[in-house]
C-alpha cells in the first residue's frame, strides 16, 4: 500500500500561545492533511517529524483502539523534538470491554510501554462509553454503577503519571465521583460534544477542577459530521473527508476561551486537542483557536 500522500508544496502553521497552553489535534496521520499541512509527499513515518515541526503536542488516538508496542513508542520518541508532548487515550480494553474491572495486567502492559516516552509523556485520558437513558435509565441519571467501579479502579493508577477520565454524561458530575477524581489528582476532561455541558457553563463550579492540570476534546458530533462531510463529496465541493474547515465553529470556540484563558492566566498547565470532526480539519481548527484567542488580547 502506498503510505505516501501527493499534493501541494508544505507550509507552516500560523499558531501562538502562552507556553502553558498547549494545543494539537486528536492523532496526526491523516492522508487528507498532505498540500496543507503536510508537504505534497511524505512517508507516513515522517509524519510525526512533521507535525512536531508545527504544533507542541498531540493526541494519540490509536492507542484507543489497540496497545501500542515497543518500536512505534520509541519511533515517536527519536522523530519528535525536545520538548514535544504525547498525551494518550487508554485501550479500550480497560475502559470498554473490561470497564474497570479485572484489567490491572492490561494497564500495566500499557503503562510500561508508554514509559518509553520519557518526559515527552503527557496526560494518560480513560474515555468512557455514553450509557443511554433507554438502555438503562438509572445508571443514565446517576452514574452510580460506573462511580462504584471508579472507586475500586483509581487505587491502581500510579501517581506519577497524569491522568485524565472522560465521561460523556453531564448528570454524572456529582459529588461522588468529582471527590474521587479530587482524591486522586485525576483531571475531569472536558469535552465539546452534545451530551455534555461545554465549559464555559461547567467553570463557575469550582468542584469540576479535580487536578493541578486542565485537559480539553473538542470532538464535535461524529454522525453529523460525516453525513455533512459525504454530502459535500456527493455535491462536488470537497475531493477528501479532512481536507480543509467545513462547519464555522467561531461562535463555539469564543465560549470556550473566556474559561481557558482565565485558567491559563493562572499558570494552570492546560492541553487542547482537536478532532476532524469538530470542523472537518482538524489543524485548521487549531489555527482558528488561535486567531481567536490572540483576538481578544
Amino acid at each position: 500500500m502506498d503510505t505516501r500522500c501527493y499534493n501541494s508544496a508544505d507550509q507552516v502553521m500560523n499558531v501562538r500561545f502562552p507556553p502553558n497552553l498547549l494545543v494539537g489535534t486528536s492523532s496526526w496521520s491523516s492522508r487528507d492533511w498532505c498540500g496543507s499541512f503536510y508537504p505534497d509527499a511524505i512517508d507516513a513515518a515522517e509524519m510525526i517529524s512533521s507535525y512536531s515541526r508545527q504544533l507542541p503536542t498531540v493526541e494519540i488516538d490509536s492507542t484507543w483502539h489497540y496497545m501500542p508496542n515497543r518500536a512505534m513508542v520509541d519511533a515517536w520518541r527519536a522523530r519528535t523534538p525536545e520538548g514535544f508532548v504525547f498525551s494518550a487515550k487508554v485501550p479500550k480494553v480497560i475502559s470498554h470491554e473490561k470497564y474497570l474491572q479485572d484489567c490491572e495486567e492490561e494497564l500495566n502492559a500499557f503503562l510500561r510501554v508508554m514509559s518509553r516516552l520519557g518526559d515527552k509523556l503527557g496526560p494518560l485520558v480513560l474515555q468512557f462509553p455514553y450509557v443511554a437513558k433507554a438502555k438503562d435509565p438509572q445508571e443514565y441519571a446517576s452514574g452510580s454503577d460506573f462511580e462504584a467501579r471508579l472507586r475500586k479502579f483509581l487505587p491502581l493508577l500510579p501517581k506519577e503519571f497524569m491522568w485524565g477520565i472522560e465521561i460523556r454524561n453531564s448528570r454524572w458530575l456529582r459529588p461522588g465521583i468529582l471527590d474521587l477524581l479530587r482524591g486522586r489528582s485525576v483531571s475531569l476532561v472536558f469535552i465539546s460534544y452534545y451530551t455534555m455541558d461545554p465549559l464555559h457553563k461547567l467553570a463557575a463550579r469550582s468542584e469540576v477542577f479535580t487536578a493541578p492540570f486542565v485537559y480539553v476534546r473538542f470532538l464535535g458530533n461524529h454522525k453529523e459530521m460525516d453525513a455533512t462531510v459525504r454530502k459535500a463529496r456527493e455535491d462536488g465541493r470537497r475531493e477528501r473527508d479532512w481536507e480543509s474547515l467545513l462547519v464555522d465553529r467561531a461562535s463555539d470556540m469564543r465560549a470556550w476561551i473566556g474559561p481557558i484563558k482565565e485558567i491559563v492566566g493562572r499558570g494552570t498547565p492546560v492541553y487542547v486537542y482537536f478532532n476532524n470532526h469538530y470542523a472537518g480539519y482538524a489543524p485548521g481548527s487549531v489555527e482558528l483557536f488561535s486567531r481567536l484567542y490572540n483576538e481578544t488580547e
